[in-house]
């Protein structure tokens, strides 16, 4: 089983590579990259399985063993984002590609968009694969080289400019990254992930919490977690909308998945978790007050998207098995909710012209359809019962409570505040954009959707819904998964069955 390991990566690797010689055959680009990415999600799926039942699924790559080689590793962490990750970037090619016919016809979209996305997409399954940590670098590198391409498609002034930033604050946060690489080879001599569970306990003190830090930092910026979060809303919403929406569901979760890793197997006993809990109620609040004074749905959704990682890094800074249960299953939640409220954002665009509340109006009457998939994956974020975002969320405030204190007791006021502001943002939204008169927008003839945006939006819309019905078993796999990152032995020994060197 451990030789499907690699294909995550390789399949989309291969595919980039065979799109981009065949850029004359638009039709023959689009079955590749579809075939790949539903390889992949197979892939994945086998992998959750194995892993769920038999433990994490380990492959040295060439044959040399770890810590020497490059180690692969999927427990039940991983391969879970990988699923969902697999999920969710099939819909988003799907819905790009629906979106380019409508637009200018067999010839799209641009040759570059689907070798740029298969790219990216193998940079997340690398960095969630990852058993080392210059692997893992290497994976956030290839993501972020395909998404300086895909944030700035088109050329206009806006992408261009706001792409600037996004290139700068990645470049920066990959130095640091980099840099806390070499200071922790230089401390311990591995940079594997196992065996640096075992060394980095044998440091100094101060050395070990100075290279947690920094890692934190690196790893914060790319989360988006207040207040490294700043870059985020500027730069999202003008990129294409399928662009926007695995941006906003994905890159910023390889983050979070980054920082439960590095926590729970590199640093575990919580030393770092009273300034990670102060940044997630930061980070709720921020975010979400931002949302509130936004008039543009994109910006309004980038918004949200930061104020909704500080319930993801609550769940860590507890460091509790609930609380990390209920931050893995809202890290699977938002992936899908967030990618499928953006893409919502994208066919109103399509329909309307714009996004600018200002403008619209009268959706639900002229796009019932269109009503109904912006209103199910909105009240899900904002956590009504009995969606998937409302289980979440009561799960991660349930472990606010049992850890008492004062703090968590914040935190647990602050997610509460955050959600009930989420659902009021969620409200003004339907109310101005759907529910009132048409303005001039919406009042224009009828434009049709292109029936595959609309058919991959309700595939996202399903899965979303999926979610809450097979929410106990997901919990059982969350809860499994958290038990295995907080004991840390069944990772170790799946890399070093006969003990570490």
């Amino acid at each position: 089983m451990n030789r499907l390991l690699p294909l995550p990566v390789v399949v989309p690797l291969l595919g980039a590579a065979l799109t981009l010689v065949l850029a004359r055959w638009p039709r023959l680009q689009r079955a590749i990259s579809v075939g790949g990415l539903a390889t992949t999600l197979a892939v994945a799926a086998v992998l959750l399985v194995q892993a769920y039942r038999h433990g994490p699924v380990v492959l040295a790559i060439g044959g040399w063993p770890p810590p020497v080689g490059i180690v692969l590793v999927a427990d039940q962490l991983a391969a879970l984002m990988l699923v969902v990750s697999a999920a969710v970037t099939l819909c988003v090619l799907l819905y790009s590609i629906g979106q380019g016919q409508a637009d200018i016809g067999e010839s799209a979209p641009i040759t570059i968009y689907h070798p740029t996305y298969l790219v990216l997409t193998a940079g997340v399954t690398n960095a969630f694969l990852a058993g080392d940590l210059f692997n893992l670098f290497v994976g956030f590198e290839i993501l972020l080289a395909a998404s300086f391409v895909l944030i700035t498609l088109g050329g206009t002034e806006t992408r261009i400019r706001t792409g600037s930033t996004y290139v700068v604050v990645s470049i920066l946060s990959s130095m640091v990254f980099l840099a806390s690489v070499g200071l922790v080879y230089a401390a311990t001599g591995t940079l594997n992930m196992a065996q640096l569970a075992e060394r980095l306990d044998a440091l100094p003190e101060g050395v070990r919490l100075a290279l947690q830090l920094m890692l934190l930092l690196a790893f914060g910026v790319k989360a988006a977690v207040f207040p490294l979060s700043a870059w985020l809303p500027d730069s999202y919403p003008t990129a294409p909308a399928p662009v926007t929406a695995v941006f906003a569901g994905l890159l910023t979760k390889v983050g979070v998945y980054a920082i439960i890793r590095t926590e729970t197997l590199l640093f575990p006993g919580g030393q770092v978790g009273t300034l990670l809990l102060v940044v997630a109620g930061l980070t709720m609040l921020i975010g979400i007050l931002g949302a509130v004074a936004q008039s543009d749905m994109k910006r309004l959704f980038s918004f949200t998207l930061v104020s909704h990682i500080g319930y993801m890094i609550f769940g860590v800074g507890l460091s509790s098995l609930a609380g990390l249960s209920g931050a893995i299953f809202y890290v699977v939640h938002h992936i899908t909710i967030q990618t499928t409220l953006f893409l919502v954002a994208g066919l109103v665009e399509v329909r309307a012209g714009s996004t600018d509340l200002h403008r619209l109006g009268g959706l639900a009457r002229v796009a019932p359809l269109l009503g109904v998939l912006f209103f199910v994956p909105a009240m899900n974020l904002a956590g009504v019962p009995p969606l998937s975002g409302f289980l979440g969320k009561l799960g991660l405030l349930q472990a606010g409570v049992a850890a008492g204190g004062a703090l968590p007791a914040a935190l647990v006021a602050a997610g509460a505040a955050t959600s009930l502001l989420t659902l009021y943002v969620a409200s003004r939204v339907w109310n101005i954009a759907f529910w009132r008169a048409p303005r001039l927008a919406t009042a224009e003839p009828a434009v049709r959707l292109p029936t595959l945006m609309v058919g991959a939006t309700v595939a996202l819309v399903a899965l979303g819904l999926a979610l809450t019905v097979a929410a106990g078993p997901l919990f059982d796999v969350t809860a499994d998964a958290a038990a295995d990152l907080r004991e840390r032995t069944p990772y170790v020994r799946a890399v070093f069955p006969g003990g570490t060197p």
